[in-house]
């Protein structure tokens, strides 16, 4: 809160380079991923032109959305480590990794809308599908898929930008079991139209898997109080602190995965000593609540001036 009181008292962390976000921290796990899920597609989308199958392409097709969310992770992770040379930039860059799981969820939306135009382009006719292919690269896409999972799970508790990443290979494992399966029934019934049934089914999968993600990116983008985080507790744990008489301009936000940050004003009773509140709100707030970079202005009970703010 940048009012101009003169009786505050500022206390936070700088968000330079140094600070390793949760992200940066998986970056070589989401690199192995990347070379792994890059290699498969190409070896996917060319069976899939060979067979014909729509199920085939239609995963060939989210694994180029995982191709190009994976390389935007590991962009937004080295982006979101550069020294800012403009000023301009207060909280560095971080906010490219939440930018890079919005492109992820755009991505999987426009894979998903291609499936249902193609799947109905088909309906009427009659498409030769083989199902040698599907079912070698199906099982051989569940392989690298499962491997890229174990590669991705510990991070994407941590990280927006893995959990877009992670969720991405979520939806392609389901891809891979679809294929196996759309192979099988092509070829026990010699019905094409297992293939196309299969493909919007999975469809359907990553548009629910890319509306989560992009409900938690609105989230952030949004300033919503991070997720876990209740403001009225933390206000509540803030005025137990001893000297102080009253919280307001409680904010709370998140910067990116792994960085919640906080502002509020304290106010005081008469004679208490400032930097004793400070440091305590410091600990409730990092040690109970999990934020490390807080910007607390502290003022005294006869103090005016917030009440004049319109907003």
């Amino acid at each position: 809160m940048g009012h101009g009181h003169g009786h505050g008292h500022g206390h936070g962390h700088s968000h330079g380079p140094g600070a390793a976000s949760a992200t940066g921290r998986h970056r070589g796990r989401l690199a192995a991923s990347f070379a792994l899920i890059a290699s498969y597609f190409v070896v996917e989308l060319a069976y899939g032109l060979i067979s014909g199958s729509l199920a085939l392409l239609s995963d060939a097709g989210h694994m180029a959305a995982d191709v190009v969310t994976l390389a935007a992770a590991l962009t937004a992770t080295r982006i979101a480590a550069r020294r800012d040379t403009t000023g301009r930039r207060t909280y560095g860059s971080y906010r490219a990794e939440v930018f890079a799981s919005g492109l992820a969820v755009l991505l999987m939306l426009g894979v998903a809308a291609y499936i249902v135009v193609e799947a109905i382009g088909r309906i009427g006719t009659t498409a030769e599908v083989e199902t040698g292919p599907m079912l070698v690269v199906g099982a051989l896409g569940l392989a690298v898929n499962v491997a890229a999972l174990l590669l991705l799970r510990a991070g994407a508790s941590e990280s927006l930008n893995v959990k877009g990443a992670y969720l991405e290979v979520v939806a392609d494992t389901a891809g891979s079991v679809g294929v196996i399966a759309a192979g099988w029934l092509v070829a026990a019934t010699g019905q094409p139209v297992w293939d196309t049934l299969i493909a919007l089914a999975i469809g359907a999968f990553v548009v629910v898997r890319a509306l989560i993600l992009g409900r938690q990116v609105l989230a952030v983008l949004g300033q919503h109080s991070p997720e876990g985080m209740n403001v009225d507790t933390i206000a509540n744990d803030l005025a137990t602190i001893d000297g102080v008489a009253d919280v307001h301009d409680l904010h709370l936000w998140t910067l990116t995965s792994g960085m919640p940050v906080a502002t509020a004003h304290l106010v005081t009773h008469d004679d208490t000593e400032s930097h004793a509140v400070l440091d305590r709100a410091r600990d409730v707030l990092r040690q109970r609540h999990g934020v490390a970079h807080a910007t607390l202005q502290v003022e005294p009970a006869d103090h005016r001036g917030c009440d004049e703010l319109g907003w």
